[in-house]
């Protein structure tokens, strides 16, 4: 950080603290007046956090790429004005010569990173092109995201705002990878507003011109960054909103014909829409994303010695490319997104942060899976919308993550997409848990109150 960073910074802080305020100011529930306030902070924090890290701990894509070549643009911008046109056009329509290093010259040709880039130009005029405060900004846009996020769940079951805040506000490696720099930021908040306007829009029907054009807004960020977050997810969600429409329809009959009836028919829109948009998936169409998977995984097994490599590990399992394959790798893919890196394992600060989450969430899934026993497990995932949504997202992105991704560095911030779903779903059966707990306790209370009558009778 520079002298005029340290000048800067307190400003800008002010100035968001001044507008999230006023947003604060219109909800009447004191409880999400507290959170929204906590969640602003915990992100004004990690925004700081990332700033120091990446400015003295580590390089990586948020300084080397982002930045580097995103102060290069807005300073060509500055130098004449007809530079400005770079903003609209593509990355692979950039001039190569004015690319400020040419290693970078690669990844302009990659849109989600040129979105970053150009992003970060715009950002630096009004930031000065300072670093710091283009955090801060990155920081407050997934925090509007995730606070969205927050709301929805919020609204399906108030008595559990602890745990989602924990969820969605407090989690140490989400608050930190989604507040600076990256692409990740800009994800976290698309899915959250994508969530939040969806809701809007296909179950309260509400604002229906203006969620759809944060639907819009949202999925294309979400197309442009990183598609396949929008491919696993947007399934779920309207396969929850389906079984919630279901849910308050009075006849039974009714429910259980119209429920499998309309899933049929989101599945098969859902794959006609990705056979009709094949060619523009590319990588990630549905024919193609096992040996997409296979090819990442060989480039990170050929980069094993080079500097960025001590973080690589194996799964522990072969994967021949195939979906049959990927199906038989799936227990270790999904538990590596989870449950690792193990503390040992852990070579960097960051990594050990997730490592530690990764052990807690583990003794959580053991403590449920313990209690509840795998049966009743798979009945309230199947029974409760909610659950089901969450856990089956979770499930299948980190199917995805964990086989695609072979380096710790990357898989921290790979899964943060899906860690908010994952807990939360854990939460809400643990509710399960103790509310079968509770009708256990009071049948043996009942069960000895009759006893306690019984005996005077017969006596």
């Amino acid at each position: 950080m520079t002298a005029i960073d340290i000048f800067l910074v307190p400003v800008y802080i002010l100035m968001l603290y001044l507008f999230f305020r006023a947003k604060r100011r219109k909800y009447t529930d004191p409880l999400l007046k507290k959170y929204h306030k906590q969640g602003f902070w915990i992100k004004i924090l990690a925004s700081l956090l990332f700033v120091l890290y990446y400015s003295y701990l580590t390089q990586g894509d948020s300084t080397s790429l982002y930045q580097y070549e995103g102060n290069n643009l807005y300073h060509l911008i500055l130098h004449n004005s007809d530079n400005f046109k770079y903003i609209f056009q593509s990355g692979k329509d950039f001039d190569p010569s004015l690319v400020k290093d040419r290693f970078n010259v690669g990844y302009f040709r990659d849109e989600s990173n040129y979105m970053v880039i150009r992003l970060d130009a715009l950002f630096s005029f009004v930031c000065f092109g300072s670093y710091a405060i283009i955090n801060l900004i990155f920081a407050c846009l997934a925090f509007s995201g995730l606070w969205k996020l927050y709301l929805f769940f919020y609204e399906q079951y108030p008595k559990l705002h602890k745990q989602f805040a924990i969820s969605i506000l407090y989690f140490p490696t989400l608050a930190f990878w989604s507040a600076g720099l990256l692409k990740d930021s800009l994800c976290i908040a698309a899915l959250g507003w994508l969530t939040y306007s969806l809701y809007g829009l296909l179950y309260k029907r509400k604002s229906v011109i203006k969620n759809c054009i944060l639907v819009f807004i949202s999925a294309y960020f979400l197309t442009i960054l990183k598609v396949y977050i929008l491919l696993a997810y947007v399934p779920f969600f309207v396969l929850f909103i389906i079984f919630k429409n279901v849910q308050s329809i009075r006849f039974k009959f009714l429910r259980y014909f119209l429920a499998p009836t309309l899933i049929a028919l989101s599945v098969y829109s859902f794959t006609g829409i990705l056979s009709a948009y094949n060619d523009e998936l590319g990588a990630y169409a549905v024919e193609d994303v096992t040996s997409s998977i296979s090819n990442l995984n060989h480039v990170l097994e050929v980069r094993t010695g080079r500097e960025d490599a001590a973080s690589n590990f194996s799964l522990g399992a072969e994967y021949d490319g195939t979906f049959s394959g990927l199906i038989k790798i799936a227990p270790v893919a999904v538990a590596t997104t989870f449950f690792r890196p193990f503390i040992w394992e852990a070579h960097k600060i960051s990594q050990l942060m997730a490592a530690v989450e990764s052990l807690v969430l583990m003794f959580f899934t053991l403590f449920i899976l313990l209690k509840s026993g795998p049966f009743r497990l798979i009945k309230w995932i199947l029974s409760d919308p909610l659950i089901m949504y969450c856990f089956l997202f979770a499930l299948v992105f980190g199917l995805f993550v964990g086989a695609s991704t072979l380096n710790f560095g990357t898989l921290v911030r790979y899964k943060i997409p899906c860690l908010p779903f994952y807990a939360i779903s854990l939460f809400l059966m643990y509710e399960k848990v103790k509310e079968r707990a509770a009708r256990k306790a009071l049948q043996k209370v009942e069960n000895h109150s009759q006893v306690t009558i019984l005996v005077p009778v017969i006596s």
